[in-house]
């Protein structure tokens, strides 16, 4: 199920991961963030409430999802053996949903009677509002004016599932500025509402409240290897934007150090274009969206627009988490560029009959820089996160 105990014990009570994270909120909220803080340690603890998410999750997302074998991309390669965590056959075609159906069923359990949400390339949005439709709640997501066009198709889904979508044309108009106007909407209306926050980012607790409904992913991973291989993997690859199917595969292998855990970030053009999103790569620790990280900024200490042709990976900043792992060497981070991310989504595609997201296209593209380097007993497992009906109008055309 989820993963609750391990040696490695972060955040501390504050929600700090050494130097990052934390709750910067104003001083009369932090008393709704207490409360959420203590719900959730509530929830967790209760065999009863975690039956209830695990049990929609089998029953209605489709868990556990396959850890399947990629015979033709490992033969591609001629090295190692690549495994695929199909994250893209969860209900809503993402991971998402196990984040979500934790966290409206705690704003269930909280009395909230509305949800909101933000999303970028929709498939939080999604899962939101399919979430709120199951458990009789309303939902609003906001969205950036530019997400909104270039995914469109998910934009009438959330719709069709009853959402009331919110168009955020401020700023870049896009995740960062979604998730302001949503933190924004919270901020006025916390006694009516509960924010349904879709990654790893945020003000304390929602990192730690996202990471545990998210374990779910590395816990099945490490079963299901020593299941079909009497082993744990060598690698484990997740694209990162904020963060939550990465630190979702990576966090119960956080006691195994012998399982290198690779994060990729999304270069866009290149990380020294200045069209980019790799925060790790590029950024510098400041405040944002209520908490300590890395953030792509400009000389001035200004937060710096980001760029990525993926949607869900378009945010200056990643969550506190991973810039403690990245700091203490114990996750490794590599920028992914979109032109890689557009072939492997194609090489994926054509070789085991899978059209990944793009955002997970980021993930598959590194295998062309590690499988060279593999010997032929390594195991590689790549978190699909989600599956590109989405993005495959857009990316056929760049693709011709």
């Amino acid at each position: 199920m989820f993963v609750k105990n391990i040696k490695y014990n972060l955040p501390d009570k504050e929600g700090f991961f050494v130097e990052s994270g934390g709750a910067f909120v104003p001083e009369n909220f932090k008393k709704v963030l207490k409360r959420l803080d203590d719900e959730f340690e509530k929830a967790k603890n209760d065999e009863k409430f975690l039956n209830e998410v695990y049990n929609l999750l089998k029953d209605y997302s489709g868990r556990p999802t396959p850890l399947y074998f990629a015979k033709n991309l490992t033969n591609h390669y001629g090295k190692g053996k690549i495994y695929l965590k199909r994250e893209d056959l969860n209900h809503t075609g993402a991971h998402k949903i196990n984040n979500v159906i934790g966290q409206t069923l705690l704003a269930k359990r909280m009395g909230a009677k509305k949800i909101i949400a933000e999303t970028g390339a929709g498939q939080h949005g999604v899962a939101s509002a399919t979430a709120a439709t199951l458990l009789g709640m309303e939902c609003d997501v906001f969205m950036g004016e530019k997400d909104i066009i270039r995914q469109h198709l998910n934009v009438e889904r959330m719709k069709l599932l009853g959402a009331k979508v919110h168009s955020v044309d401020t700023g870049t108009k896009t995740l960062s500025d979604a998730c302001d106007a949503a933190i924004d909407y919270w901020l006025r209306h916390s006694d009516e509402v509960f924010y349904v926050l879709g990654s790893a980012v945020g003000p304390h607790p929602y990192p730690k409240m996202v990471r545990f409904f998210q374990s779910i992913i590395g816990n099945e991973i490490k079963h299901q290897c020593l299941e079909k291989e009497n082993k744990l993997p060598d690698y484990i690859l997740a694209c990162i934007g904020g963060g939550s199917n990465a630190i979702g595969a990576f966090y119960a292998f956080l006691d195994n150090p012998e399982v290198k855990l690779i994060g990729l970030e999304a270069a866009g053009e290149g990380v020294e274009t200045g069209k980019t999103a790799a925060s790790l790569a590029k950024g510098k620790k400041m405040i944002l969206h209520g908490k300590r990280q890395y953030v792509l900024c400009d000389e001035k200490g200004n937060v710096k627009e980001s760029y990525s042709i993926s949607a869900g990976l378009d945010y200056p900043g990643c969550g506190p988490e991973h810039c403690y792992l990245h700091d203490m060497g114990l996750a490794t981070y590599e920028p992914v560029t979109d032109n890689e991310a557009v072939q492997a989504f194609a090489r994926l595609s054509r070789l085991e009959g899978i059209i990944p997201a793009i955002e997970s296209a980021h993930a598959v593209a590194y295998l062309e820089k590690l499988m060279p380097k593999t010997k032929p007993e390594d195991i590689v497992v790549v978190n699909l996160s989600g599956r590109g009906d989405k993005d495959t109008e857009r990316l056929l055309q760049l693709l011709v």
